[in-house]
């Protein structure tokens, strides 16, 4: 049961109105963490900010879809795992798949020996840096998403059985 109640768009107003509609303007929805995460314009237009960032990076668009999808399994985040497997299709990239992976268990405190497997798949820095970013994007939006337990607007995929 969702505990924080999404913020119907059509009743927002202010900053959160504007980028609710940028958000509708843009994918053509307004999913759930979207309106949910309205509560907040700041915190809104942080994650779309961060986002839309990201997306401008090196790591392409359908790697970072496999990023989200392991690191929303990782989490046991419903919402992101369901959102992403639907826009990205599942597909993975092993070694910097379970970098990310690794990053996150180990709160960032990654081995010597992990960042050489991840540089020896034929990660760059640069690269290696767009995944520490999109691991925080992640974190936030799973940690978010099972806060607020936002109802899953997507084809549902199930953290517990992926």
């Amino acid at each position: 049961m969702t505990r924080i109640q999404p913020i119907d768009p059509a009743t927002a107003t202010g900053p959160a109105k504007q980028l609710l509609d940028g958000v509708q303007k843009t994918l053509g929805i307004t999913p759930n963490l979207m309106k949910t995460l309205a509560h907040s314009a700041a915190a809104l237009e942080g994650y779309l900010s961060l986002n839309t960032a990201l997306a401008g990076g090196t790591l392409n668009a359908k790697y970072r879809e496999q990023l989200a999808i392991s690191l929303a399994q990782a989490n046991g985040c419903d919402y992101c795992l369901s959102a992403h497997t639907a826009i990205g299709k599942g597909a993975k990239e092993a070694a910097g798949l379970r970098f990310s992976r690794e990053i996150l268990s180990s709160r960032g405190q990654v081995s010597d020996a992990a960042l050489a497997h991840v540089r020896q798949a034929g990660f760059n820095d640069a690269e290696i840096t767009e995944i520490v970013a999109h691991v925080a994007l992640n974190v936030l939006t799973n940690y978010f998403n099972n806060v607020a337990q936002t109802e899953v607007d997507f084809p549902k995929v199930s953290a517990a059985g992926a």
